[in-house]
Order: structure tokens, then sequence, then C-alpha cells
């Protein structure tokens, strides 16, 4: 026992303390989830009573042990040892066992050293109480750094393609195989030696500038992980659908040369409102551009619509019922309110500038002109209200809602990957209009 009290000493421990009216013994386990993503990876523990619990963790090897008090050690837990994906970036392997009378103890084998979070949720929705614990990885990456690598290898694996292909080409030439090659004329004409051209002036620091600069683009799929969004009627996903949806508005703006798109979220994991933000934002973003699934409790309600921020009301009751239904999703996704990321960014989301929204509402327009080319719109001008999401004082931000999916025929065409397509193709342009008549400023490329 004093060992462990000397490792608690050493490397410290979150407790998690709740009243002794919140903490009953013999809780029942309705559920382990566990969501592995680059960012982080979760592990939710659902029950049908408060939980305590602390947590330490070790090196040599990397672990973080995690005793849960008011517990017997149940078929629910041990399902959590094949829960782990061989590919999650932080857990290798967990083991379960009874380690006291009612503790049941959990140990993480990690790959990597990780800074943990632990907390926990009270019921809300489909949940009843949940014990959280979120692995960041110890040393945070820098995005913008990642993004410019990203885009410098898929230049360069375009380069190699075109230089095999020229290979190729000429090895076909050498072996004197000219099929798929233009037959050469009847009467070859003589061949003139060109003039030698002037070696072509040096770039002007303008001209740098513009080869230089990186448009950066913001796509955030809502929902995602404990958060399922708004389902169908035949049980589609809002969180499937919008990562699909993302995911190929990426590819399709990453097709121009100069932009590079940055997901908020690029699998089935939740991703907080505030984070969502900060992460445009340590990336310099240009554009946030959210995308999501509309629902409504009358399934006829259907069309597309685009928002932006307002700060003096919404622009009418249904925006003001969107805004405050996609307001709620820190709730349902499960966000840690001590932490002081949250607070910080929470503090400066109060911030945002009458310039900002004026430049959303540019993009915001020549999105929804071009999507209602598409299909129906619900409403024909961008509506505004109090989206938490599109709170970045200094980046222009939209949300997107695709379609109705609480409308049968709408929730069709939203599993259609053609009718998906055209969408895609829609935003894509009205981004892309946007900039060609707003070209971005110029970055801050210290790294």
């Amino acid at each position: 026992m004093s060992t462990r009290r000397e490792t608690l000493a050493r490397v410290g421990s979150v407790v998690l303390l709740l009243g002794a009216a919140d903490i009953v013994r013999g809780a029942t386990i309705l559920a382990v989830r566990v969501w592995p993503a680059a960012d982080y990876t979760r592990l939710t523990i659902e029950s049908d009573r408060a939980l305590a619990a602390q947590h330490f963790l070790t090196e040599g090897p990397y672990r973080l042990v995690l005793d849960i008090d008011g517990l017997e050690l149940d078929a629910a837990l041990r399902e959590l040892v094949g829960k782990v994906q061989p590919d999650d970036p932080y857990i290798a392997g967990v083991r379960v066992g009874q380690y006291q009378p009612q503790v049941v103890r959990l140990v993480l084998d990690l790959k990597q050293p990780v800074a943990p979070q632990q907390f926990a949720l009270p019921p809300v929705a489909a949940y009843q109480h949940r014990l959280v614990l979120d692995l960041h990885p110890a040393q945070e990456r820098d995005p913008l750094l990642a993004l410019i690598r990203e885009k410098e290898a898929a230049d360069a694996q375009a380069a190699r393609a075109v230089e095999d292909a020229l290979g190729d080409l000429i090895a076909r030439i050498d072996r004197g195989d000219r099929s798929g090659l233009p037959a050469p004329p009847a009467s070859a004409p003589r061949l003139m030696t060109p003039a030698p051209k002037p070696p072509p002036a040096p770039p002007t620091e303008a001209e740098r500038r513009d080869v230089e600069r990186l448009i950066i683009v913001a796509v955030d799929p809502g929902h995602g992980g404990e958060d399922p969004g708004a389902i169908g009627p035949t049980g589609l996903r809002e969180k499937d659908v919008v990562l699909a949806i993302a995911r190929a508005l990426r590819d399709e703006l990453n097709k121009q040369r100069n932009l590079r798109v940055m997901l908020t979220r690029t699998g089935d994991y939740f991703v907080p409102l505030y984070e969502r933000v900060r992460k445009a934002r340590r990336v310099q973003a240009d554009l946030f551009v959210s995308i999501h699934a509309d629902a409504f409790i009358r399934p006829e309600a259907r069309g597309a619509s685009v928002f932006a921020l307002s700060t003096r009301g919404a622009s009418s009751a249904a925006a003001r019922w969107m805004a405050d239904r996609e307001n709620r999703a820190d709730a349902i996704g499960g966000v840690n309110i001590a932490s002081s990321d949250a607070q910080v960014v929470r503090a400066m989301l109060d911030m945002s500038t009458t310039a900002q929204i004026k430049d959303s509402l540019k993009l915001g327009r020549e999105v929804l002109g071009h999507i209602g080319r598409v299909g129906k719109l619900h409403k024909a001008a961008v509506e505004q209200a109090g989206f938490a999401v599109l709170k970045a004082p200094d980046i222009p931000s939209i949300l997107v809602e695709t379609a109705f999916i609480s409308n049968p025929e709408e929730e069709r065409k939203l599993r259609d990957p053609d009718y998906r397509g055209e969408l895609v193709r829609a935003i894509a342009t009205g981004i892309r209009r946007y900039f060609a008549r707003n070209p971005p400023l110029a970055r801050d490329r210290q790294l």
C-alpha cells in the first residue's frame, strides 16, 4: 500500500470527488465505449448511478491505472478488453480485475505518454451517468505545421507520379514500343532549332508571397462519438452523413493547388464546440464551414439552409430553435467543464466582431446560391442565430444544414453518394467564388 502511495505522490493523480449521497454501492454498468482518434482517445463507462474513481500514471512501461469504487466485476466491464482497436494511437491493451471488494481496477497499457482528463457527466438525452477518461497526447502537435507538411507530401507524390509516367513513356520509346503514341506525319517537316529564350526574370516579392500563400479552410463535421446528432426515420445518423460530406468536400477543395482543408474531426469521435473553433484558429484558417443535417419535429420540413452568427438575436424562431439544438451538442457529447482550455476559449468566443459577421454573410450567400441549384432551399436567404461554433472572432464562419434528415425523402437523398457529390461541388464552388471576390490576407508563417 505504501508503494502505491509513493507512486501517487510521484506522478500525481486526478480524483473525482462526489458527495456521499451521489455514491451508491452496487452500481450497474450499462455500457462501455472506446472512441480512438489521433486527437485523443475517449473511454466512457455508463452506469445507472454515479461512480467515484481515481487514476494514476506509471512509467517504464507507460500505464494508466483507474480504480472505480462501488463495483463488482461483470461481463459489461470485461467487454472493454475487446473494444480496444489495434490502430488506437494511445491504448495498446486493457486489463480488468477485481482489485478489492467493491473496487474494480482497469489497467491501460499505453503506446505513448498521455495527459489524461477524468470527469463525470450527469444523465442527458439517451445517456445515464457517464464516467469519462480522455487520453490526450502529452505533447500537442503543431496543426499548421502538420497541414503544410501534408500538402508538401501530396505535391511530392503528384510530382513522382508524373515522373513515373514520363519514365515509363521514355522506356517504351527506347524499346521501340510506340503503342498509344500518335503516328508520325507522312512527310515530316524539317525541324527548326528555336531561338533560345531569355532566362525568366526573378520573381518579385509580391509573386513570392502569392506562391507561398496557402489558403486554409476549416471544415467541421458536426457531432460525432457520443453525440450522434439527429437520426432519420430509417436510422441514418447525422454524425455519419456529415462526416462523409466533409471528407468529400476536403478532397474536392484540395484539388486546388494553393488550398488545403483541415477537418475538425476525421473519424467518429466527439469534439467540443469550443475545440472546433480553437482548431480553426490554430491553423490560422481563412474560413470555417460547419456541416450538419437538419431535423425538426415535423417530418414534412425540408430544404437546405445556411446560417451565420448573430449577436442580436436570431433572424427567425426556427433559426433560434436550430441554434439551441446544435448548441446542446456539448452536453450530449460530453465536455470537461473544468478544463482551463475550455474556459479560455469560451471567453474568447465573446469577442466576435461585426467585420467577421459581415464576411460570414458574404460567404453564406455564395454557398447558398450554389446549393439552391442542387435542391430545394428551406429559406432563400442566409439566416442568423447564436451558434456557438460560429463564434471565431477572426474567421468568417457559416453553418450549412445540408437537408432535413428527419424528412424521409431528404434522408434518402443524404444516403445517395451522387446527391452528396452534387452538394459537395456546390459548396466548393461557393467557397471558390467567395475567395475570388474576397482574396485572403497574408498569413503569419512563423511556426
